[in-house]
């Protein structure tokens, strides 16, 4: 299994954190899903993904000058089209065109007609390298992933008279502060 383009961490990274020094090569798809899957829900609890890519947005134009992207931090923005007119990029601060600002893309003598869907605009957006809190978030909760796979469904085992209790949760509370930190919120 190879790595995915929304994987938040390796499993060089993995295996360091879980200090393995060494892994066969089932072990080693075995990793690589555990950071696969993680990534997955990571990005999928927070409604957002991480790693830079393409997006092509669709959206109800309001009248005005000023439209917010879905997936942000936005790099670049590559066409702007209204109502089947694409848009010229502005190559000035008098230059009529589309400019982009703060995450939003901004109209210079022109607007975004009010219409539903008559607004698309393609784009890259996220981030170029894993912000490190992100990347400790994906190792700390696949680890846990990972040490947990022998007792799947045990919230205690009792050897030798003595019991031995496992914490049931979806994160643990550290994965968690960082991941409420990252939550898109979504106006309503």
């Amino acid at each position: 299994m190879s790595a995915d383009p929304l994987d938040l961490t390796t499993v060089a990274n993995l295996q360091a954190w879980l200090r393995l020094a060494s892994v066969s090569t089932e072990t080693g798809v075995e990793l690589q899903r555990l950071v696969t899957s993680t990534s997955n829900w990571i990005q999928s609890w927070i409604s957002r993904a991480i790693p830079d890519m393409p997006y092509v947005d669709t959206l109800d134009g309001q009248g005005g000058v000023r439209l917010s992207l879905g997936n942000y931090p936005v790099l670049a923005v590559s066409s702007v089209v209204v109502d089947g007119q694409t848009i010229p990029a502005s190559t000035g601060p008098t230059i009529p065109g589309w400019v982009l600002s703060n995450d939003q893309v901004v109209l210079r003598s022109y607007t975004f007609t009010r219409d539903l869907a008559n607004v698309v605009i393609s784009y890259t957006a996220g981030f170029t390298t894993v912000p490190p809190d992100l990347e400790q978030a994906c190792l700390e909760l696949a680890a846990m992933r990972w040490k947990e796979r022998d007792r799947i469904g045990h919230s205690s085992i009792n050897m030798a008279g003595q019991t031995t209790a496992f914490i049931i949760k979806d994160m643990p509370p550290s994965v968690l502060t960082i991941l409420q930190q990252w939550k898109k919120v979504v106006p309503c």
